[in-house]
């Protein structure tokens, strides 16, 4: 058993490493099927369950120090390829279709939760604020809403089972209903003759396309990521808290404007700042998962019940919008995949249509990263409201 907080990291960086060459290098299939992410959540609480790691100082202390101090580094490093100016180039229905998708998941998890709250864990409040974050915007954004909310470890394993069950389903069926794309423009009536142009545009607009990871790349972001994660934490530090505005979630939301900011700044061509980002994004996954325990995931069936219902209320809610305002399916299935998906999926469904509206699919994902911080939270205040 690991007693030592430096053994308890060591363990855990080198299962993430182990996952992550496997996913990126091994054509396995089950990574086709599940995120490399949720295998990883999994794998680890498998590990915490049978009790490889002992809960002692050293480790708690460990635990903490590193996930607080890399959340806000991950996010901004994240949000450097955000250029909110490119988005802009989208045009105002890829971004009306987008804030569609936003809203109508928002109310999604709020009717579902009204209709199934008696059934539900005093905690499911939190579940549904990381899942909100999760699904407007991508992993790293529940991430943060989980170091925000402080949302217990046990509930963001009910929050990755629908993340990664639900979202399985609806991917596929986006994906199915491709072909149905003449036939649903026809029934909009929507005009589609700009998409093309627009991803041409901004394929063409790309900002450094040549730009490689060098040694100097990779030392400047690190100490441009945990210098932001200081000095977000320094500024928070004076902000007024509440039961919901904590400390922590001033530092993620200062974080998430200086990420934004320093994507339309020429930090935002240095290369490798995905890169590192989603190497503290899986660590930060593997630390989460390291405190859950299989034995309390008793409620399983309720929540994948819910997040069914959240998907069908968002999905009856785009094909009405589409109808009213002559959207595209394009438009619809890239803004809800954007959101439910993220950077990982919305590309794929993009290539679907056709590879030359991949940037289109990227950047409207990136759009997620943006907003998904904010608008969980703001889920998660509602629902608090609402117990």
């Amino acid at each position: 058993m690991i007693t030592t907080g430096f053994a308890y990291l060591s363990v855990l960086f080198l299962i993430v490493g182990l996952i992550a060459h496997a996913e990126f290098t091994k054509n396995y299939r089950i990574f086709k099927i599940i995120p490399g992410i949720v295998v990883l959540y999994f794998l680890v609480m498998l590990l915490s369950t049978f009790g490889l790691w002992e809960k002692t100082d050293s480790v708690n202390t460990t635990y903490r120090a590193v996930k607080n101090n890399l959340l806000p580094a991950m996010i901004f490093l994240l949000l450097l390829k955000g250029d909110i100016r490119q988005i802009a180039a989208l045009g105002p229905k890829m971004l009306f279709a987008f804030i569609t998708a936003s809203l109508s998941i928002g109310l999604g998890i709020v009717v579902t939760f009204l209709l199934l709250q008696s059934f539900l864990p005093d905690t499911a409040w939190m579940t549904f604020a990381a899942l909100s974050g999760s699904w407007m915007g991508g992993t790293a954004n529940m991430v943060a809403i989980q170091g925000a909310l402080s949302v217990p470890d046990i509930s963001m394993g009910y929050t990755l089972l629908m993340d990664s069950i639900n979202y399985a389903i609806w991917v596929m069926l986006l994906l199915a209903f491709v072909p149905l794309s003449p036939r649903f423009n026809a029934w909009t009536k929507s005009n589609t003759a700009l998409i093309d142009e627009v991803s041409a545009k901004i394929e063409a607009n790309a900002k450094n396309p040549n730009a490689k990871i060098t040694t100097a790349s990779l030392m400047l972001l690190i100490g441009l990521g945990l210098a932001a994660s200081a000095f977000s934490a320094y500024l928070a530090s004076f902000l007024p808290v509440s039961d919901f505005f904590s400390k922590t979630t001033w530092t993620v939301l200062i974080v998430t404007v200086m990420g934004a900011v320093g994507a339309v700044t020429r930090l935002g061509g240095v290369a490798g700042s995905s890169e590192l980002g989603n190497v503290m994004l899986y660590g930060i996954v593997a630390l989460i998962a390291s405190r859950a325990n299989f034995a309390e995931l008793t409620q399983a069936p309720i929540f994948i019940i819910a997040g069914f219902m959240i998907l069908a209320v968002h999905g009856l809610c785009m094909i009405i919008v589409a109808k009213l305002f002559k959207l595209d399916l394009f438009s619809c299935g890239i803004a809800s995949l954007a959101n439910i998906g993220g950077v990982a999926s919305a590309p794929i469904l993009a290539a679907a249509y056709s590879r030359a509206l991949i940037p289109i699919g990227v950047l409207m994902a990136m759009l997620g990263y943006i907003i998904g911080t904010g608008g969980g939270l703001l889920v998660g205040k509602i629902l608090l409201s609402l117990t």
